[in-house]
């Protein structure tokens, strides 16, 4: 980790929150990913979607290379380390990945030479041993040598002689020789090394009878070792030719370190990867809760302007706010997973997070704590587009100095584009900063009834401090706060209280805002709700409506057929047929409208024509229109205040309309209306030959398209439809073919 960052890390109390996601990765390294942060969170948010193992744990490549450059010989298990992250590039490309992932994974391609050098170690990084015959063959006498010494072993533990000399039967390994534990006197009996004393007083014994055979081991184990080294000398020779992939593969692991532990870090603790916004200074924090606490509140809070002023009772949990803000920030930065809703939440982006919040004072270097602050701001005064925390900022001194002087250290570091964080007792700090745009103010919130803090927040008030209350609860005796509050004076008390009052109507602003909210929201869902059974009806109404008008164009064809007919039987037979074909439950609801009492001689219409009642039944009347008399059902007709047109004789005449043609626009039309012409338009270019049409109907809301889709589908002439090209209209076209 990056040494610059500690300091910060821990004034925040971040500190077991960085080590815990400092587990997860295969070696150690700094926080701050090279490179572009935008593309490295695209990668991160890739990874998320997919389920994979942890990066095995390898160490740096620094000695390798180094190795390499000088032509030396590596050992088998920096081989093997470079053998691991080939196999974990090799498990990822093994997937057949797409997008970002896959196109950065098939630009790593392992050369050949590899594959021979890998197929020398299994999954633990063991040597196989069985794929050369003489390391076989020396591998099987050493073996069949251990076998020779345990039956030697065994043959002394149950030896007559030297049974009354062995302390127990056991074969003790000490020193990695297989010894026997004895008493005082054994060398009568046995021959052979002292190699240890047990504390009882014993001695561990290793058997010159076996001496031996251990030599023996021991020479076999050093031509292993000379074969092991040719080998090495040859893996190396051929690594060495292969130098700068491997410098490639090592810079690209330690990407992918980055962010698979990144992305198991958040998913092992159920956290969330949030990116600092470039080109943006505003933080808004949803749901964010600081590592550190066990049951922490969640934060809520916007903080849009150039300095957030933090009031109100002590031990409230202002300081804890003000960490918090930073932390976000941090953990932004170097995209470090936190508990936050990512979704409602905004963080922008800055050059450093500075933390002003332990106490400066220093004994050896004579600084008072007024001092060391003055030297903490001399500091920040270098810093550009910096995130500023400062706890306490009167720390030390004067309370009205104070007030004015911080007032123009704080509009100072404004001018340096930093954002800054601050909290304080300070009312008169408050007052001068709370009729500024550029301030926003927060007050962290008391309950009187239950006299504790609620560690919660209100925007735009200044929050009064609570000193004698929170003097009661850490156990002051009440007559003497009593006593300071008649020494504070009646009006500072007055306005304490008037502070207090304001925090209560922006508390009960708060809760009517959030009944409101509440209310809103449920309105919202309700609607929605409507809306979407409004679709389905008109989606069913729809698909009712193209299926009647099929059975009615079945029935017309048959008519057609019909009229071709040659003989009047066969003529009333396909008639009777067609008839047969229409929908046969369809009745004509009487009409809902307030009902007249009609009389003979009143004016009236019929459907679009105006006419004159003259004669009346119990249901039904006879109207003349335009010269013609017709029975009708009284709820057809509505009474009219127009005169009759004087009867004439009715003339026929037959007009025909230059219909069709090769396409239709819908736009802006009803979904009920556009179908209708679209039936008349598919008629149409049915009886013109057309077997290919277009029909434009946009892409708006998408109900028209719906709709056009639905009609489509159940159509009888209808052979296919797709979207048109995109010179044509796109999504918004349909080209149907008939």
């Amino acid at each position: 980790m990056n040494s610059k960052n500690i300091p910060t890390i821990e004034k925040l109390d971040l500190t077991s929150h960085i080590d815990s996601f400092n587990t997860f990765l295969s070696r150690e390294k700094e926080l701050f990913i090279e490179g572009d942060q935008e593309r490295h969170y695209k990668f991160i948010t890739a990874l998320e979607k997919l389920e994979f193992k942890a990066a095995p744990k390898v160490e740096y490549f620094h000695n390798i290379l180094a190795f390499l450059n000088k032509k030396g010989v590596l050992r088998f298990e920096q081989i093997f380390s470079i053998i691991k992250i080939l196999r974990y590039f090799r498990y990822f490309k093994n997937r057949s990945l797409d997008g970002l992932l896959g196109e950065w994974f098939s630009k790593i391609e392992i050369p050949r030479e590899f594959s021979e050098i890998e197929s020398y170690f299994n999954e633990d990084g063991k040597f196989e041993e069985s794929k050369d015959e003489q390391l076989y063959g020396l591998n099987q006498r050493i073996s069949t040598l251990k076998g020779d010494i345990s039956s030697s072993m065994k043959r002394l533990v149950y030896s007559s002689k030297l049974a009354s000399y062995l302390v127990d039967t056991q074969i003790h390994y000490i020193n990695e020789e297989e010894t026997l534990l004895v008493r005082g006197g054994f060398n009568h009996v046995l021959k052979g090394s002292v190699v240890g004393r047990s504390s009882g007083g014993f001695f561990y014994v290793s058997p010159d009878s076996i001496t031996k055979t251990k030599e023996q081991i021991r020479h076999i184990n050093q031509e292993r070792e000379a074969l092991f080294y040719e080998y090495a000398k040859t893996f190396s020779t051929t690594m060495y030719s292969l130098t700068p992939f491997i410098k490639f593969v090592d810079k690209e692991f330690d990407k992918l370190d980055h962010y698979q532990a990144r992305v198991l870090y958040a998913r092992a603790y159920n956290m969330q990867i949030i990116q600092a916004t470039s080109n943006s200074d505003c933080i808004s924090l949803n749901g964010f809760k600081h590592p550190a606490l066990s049951n922490a509140k969640s934060v809520d809070v916007d903080f849009n302007k150039n300095v957030l002023m933090i009031t109100g009772v002590n031990a409230g949990g202002k300081t804890m706010l003000l960490k918090s803000i930073l932390s976000a920030a941090f953990m932004a930065k170097y995209l470090i997973p936190m508990k936050i809703d990512k979704h409602k939440s905004h963080i922008g982006s800055f050059k450093q997070v500075e933390a002003v919040i332990d106490d400066p004072q220093n004994v050896k270097n004579d600084i008072s704590t007024f001092a060391g602050r003055m030297l903490q701001f001399t500091h920040l005064f270098s810093k550009h587009s910096a995130l500023i925390g400062v706890d306490e900022i009167e720390l030390g001194t004067d309370s009205d100095e104070a007030a004015a002087l911080f007032k123009v250290i704080l509009d100072e570091l404004i001018k340096k584009g930093s954002k800054i964080v601050v909290t304080t007792h300070h009312k008169r700090l408050a007052a001068l900063m709370a009729d500024r745009d550029d301030v926003d103010l927060m007050a962290a919130i008391y309950d009187e009834e239950k006299r504790l803090p609620t560690y919660e927040f209100l925007h735009g008030i200044i929050g009064k401090s609570y000193a004698f209350e929170t003097a009661i609860r850490y156990g002051i005796k009440p007559y003497i706060v009593d006593e300071a509050r008649t020494l504070f004076g009646e009006n500072h008390e007055k306005l304490n209280m008037l502070i207090e009052r304001g925090s209560e109507l922006e508390r009960e602003l708060k809760k009517k805002n959030f009944q409101v909210d509440e209310r809103i929201a449920e309105l919202q869902a309700k609607e929605q709700e409507l809306k979407e059974k409004m679709l389905l009806l008109e989606s069913e109404l729809l698909n009712k409506k193209a299926r009647l008008k099929h059975s009615y164009q079945g029935a017309i064809d048959e008519a057609k057929k019909a009229v071709k007919g040659g003989t009047k039987e066969d003529i009333h037979r396909a008639m009777n047929k067609a008839s047969k074909q229409l929908p046969q439950d369809i009745q004509v609801e009487p009409s809902a409208k307030k009902n007249y009492n009609f009389k003979v001689g009143d004016k009236v219409k019929y459907r679009s024509k105006n006419g004159l009642i003259i004669s009346l039944k119990s249901k039904e009347a006879t109207v003349e229109v335009e010269g013609m008399r017709l029975r009708v059902k009284l709820h057809e007709l509505k009474p009219s205040g127009n005169q009759p047109k004087k009867p004439h004789k009715a003339q026929i005449q037959r007009t025909t309309e230059k219909r069709g043609g090769l396409k239709l626009d819908l736009h802006g039309l009803y979904a009920e209306e556009a179908l209708e012409k679209l039936d008349v338009f598919l008629s149409d270019a049915l009886i013109n030959g057309f077997d290919e049409v277009i029909i434009y109907h946009g892409i708006g809301t998408g109900k028209l398209s719906y709709a056009v889709k639905e009609f489509l589908k159940v159509h009888p002439s209808v052979i296919k439809y797709e979207d048109a090209p995109a010179h044509m209209g796109g999504f918004g076209a349909k080209v149907v073919t008939l």
